[in-house]
């Protein structure tokens, strides 16, 4: 089973970081993912550019509406993501809890991947 899991960290809190900090948890991040390239868990991931840059696309009384910034006004944003396969929930929770920003304060969205299938 294949789960996404969503690396959010506050990006002011982030900046607020000593670049020392931050770059040790770049550098660890780096060291988990290949990790879990060894045990085959690891498929893909990404840090993800700051919510400034981000562009909402959505549909408003049936036409795009296309927008400048995040979907919503949360206090943490998403800054990466990886795609990991496991056995289970727990596995997965389990590499989530590997995460290097969460002693920092970060939080890590575990879900799993559905698949459509083409008929």
């Amino acid at each position: 089973m294949k789960y996404l899991l969503m690396c959010c960290f506050d990006e002011k809190l982030w900046g607020e970081l000593p670049e020392t900090q931050r770059k040790n948890i770049m550098d660890e991040y780096q060291a988990l993912e290949r990790d879990l390239e060894k045990t085959g868990h690891y498929k893909a991931g990404a840090k993800l550019g700051p919510s400034s840059a981000t562009t909402t696309v959505r549909f408003k009384n049936g036409k795009p509406a296309i927008t400048d910034g995040p979907f919503a006004e949360t206090k943490e944003q998403i800054g990466g993501y990886h795609l990991i396969e496991c056995r289970n929930l727990d596995e997965a929770i389990a590499i989530a809890m590997r995460i290097p920003t969460l002693p920092a304060g970060g939080s890590i969205e575990v879900r799993p991947v559905e698949y459509l299938t083409m008929v």
